[in-house]
């Protein structure tokens, strides 16, 4: 009888792996990182419950790295199959997955050239080498078909407006003669949404593994474009500058769809604004590549490259040296930069200066999964540690919630009530435990289907 076992993402958003087993044959639905909290981080260090070379598969449902950030480490430790993706997620894992690999050695690099690292020396989960070597294994799909792997498995995608190229996946297991399909949501998108377009409902199956990031709570409804515009222009009549810790895909491009429709309708000041980050920028390139994926009008896109949602005023900052001098910035200005969760990357920088001065604003876009530095931040903290050294958080916190890539309680029970029919067994992952255990009385009392919220490790039998 095929088995499913959740290697992941169960009482958190994070490290999203779900394996699958029929006939003596493995397919892996994801591959992500643990992040947040450290005993979720050392996860990722730890040998995975089955041998690597013992996977044939891995489909991935779209290009964050908690869907496909443990690929390098995976390949590292003996994977030899193939790993499956739409066109556009296959793009942005060549930017995610050595950037990924290249934040690691700095941050390993830094820990040991400050010392603040328990091990001596701090070693990278894989190299920026290791994340390039693992891409030669990921392989762009045609999805106007099913995908026959075997005769034990067959795979079909269907859009999931989360991001660009991102899918849910449909995995039908034949074994002993029995049929049975299971239908992963990956990450569930908006209804409506700014850019990308919405998720599709796909056929029944017997099988749900639903995501809940936003299980236990809906999305504010108020003008979230006078409020970003609002404080914008606050923070530059303190004189202060907007530091925006953005995921460099989806979030980015939003911002700065907003940015050009606030400026070009005079609700805001023409105040500079920086991308740093050269991965959101490459990222921002694959809008012209993917019209599949999104609801920008042909005139838009076609003028060429990043300068799609450009303004006069917008920079696009792909050198060291052009980070570094945005520190030297001394008059009002918007840097948007990764990480989104402030984990890594460029925006700590920006955030030792900008975060113990009254004047400046760091405003927060999308989720900050507890444990992480955004999530402190976030939550009213006084200090927190970046660089091994405790900074005072004394500048302005703002969120905003509206630009979630996620769908809310709502939006997931509006689409689950647009399936032909009710699932047979539907389980409920990638949400912080309550999250996850709201959303299943919701489904229970909405809908009155038999749902559950599975736990880290557990093996289930389809059938």
């Amino acid at each position: 009888m095929p088995k499913l076992t959740f290697l992941g993402a169960t009482g958190t958003v994070t490290g999203s792996k779900y394996l699958l087993e029929a006939a003596g044959e493995r397919l892996m639905v994801d591959c992500g990182l643990f992040q947040g909290h450290k005993d979720l981080r050392l996860r990722n260090w730890n040998p995975l419950p089955i041998e690597p070379s013992s996977i044939h598969w891995v489909v991935l449902t779209h290009a964050h790295l908690d869907h496909i950030g443990y690929i390098p480490r995976l390949v590292k430790e003996g994977f030899q199959g193939q790993i499956l993706a739409s066109a556009a997620t296959t793009d942005l894992a060549q930017l995610v997955l050595p950037d990924s690999g290249h934040l690691q050695e700095e941050d390993a690099r830094y820990a040991n050239k400050k010392g603040f690292s328990k091990h001596a020396p701090a070693l990278p989960l894989y190299t920026y080498d290791e994340a390039v070597k693992a891409l030669e294994r990921i392989h762009a799909v045609d999805e106007t078909a099913p995908m026959e792997l075997s005769p034990r498995f067959k795979v079909k995608f269907f859009r999931a407006g989360h991001i660009l190229g991102a899918r849910m996946v449909e995995v039908t297991i034949t074994e002993a003669g029995k049929t049975v399909r299971i239908l992963f949501s990956g990450d569930l998108g908006r209804f409506p949404q700014l850019i990308i377009r919405e998720p599709a409902i796909p056929d029944a199956a017997e099988y749900l593994v639903c995501e809940s990031t936003y299980g236990d709570r809906l999305h504010v409804t108020d003008d979230y474009r006078a409020r970003l515009a609002s404080i914008i222009e606050s923070t530059a009549a303190r004189g202060g500058s907007v530091i925006i810790p953005s995921f460099a895909i989806g979030r980015t491009q939003e911002l700065l769809y907003l940015f050009r429709q606030l400026i070009s309708q005079n609700q805001m000041h023409d105040v500079p604004i920086h991308v740093d980050s050269p991965m959101a920028i490459d990222a921002t390139d694959l809008y012209r590549r993917h019209h599949e994926d999104h609801n920008l009008q042909t005139d838009e896109y076609e003028a060429g490259g990043h300068k799609l949602f450009a303004q006069p005023n917008m920079h696009f900052d792909r050198s060291v040296d052009e980070s570094k001098a945005l520190n030297e910035c001394r008059f009002p200005t918007v840097i948007i930069s990764a990480s989104g969760m402030a984990t890594g990357g460029r925006v700590l920088h920006h955030l030792v200066r900008c975060l113990p001065d009254h004047r400046n604003t760091v405003l927060f876009v999308g989720f900050q999964a507890p444990g992480t530095r955004g999530h402190a931040i976030q939550s009213g903290a006084q200090t927190v540690k970046i660089h091994g050294q405790q900074i005072r958080v004394v500048a302005h916190i703002e969120t905003i919630e509206n630009l979630s890539a996620h769908a809310d309680y709502r939006e997931i029970l509006g689409w689950l009530k647009r399936l032909t029919l009710a699932p047979s067994k539907t389980f409920i992952t990638h949400g912080e435990l309550h999250a996850s255990e709201s959303l299943q009385s919701k489904i229970v009392e909405g809908l009155g289907w038999d749902t559950r919220v599975p736990t880290y490790l557990e093996t289930v039998l389809l059938g």
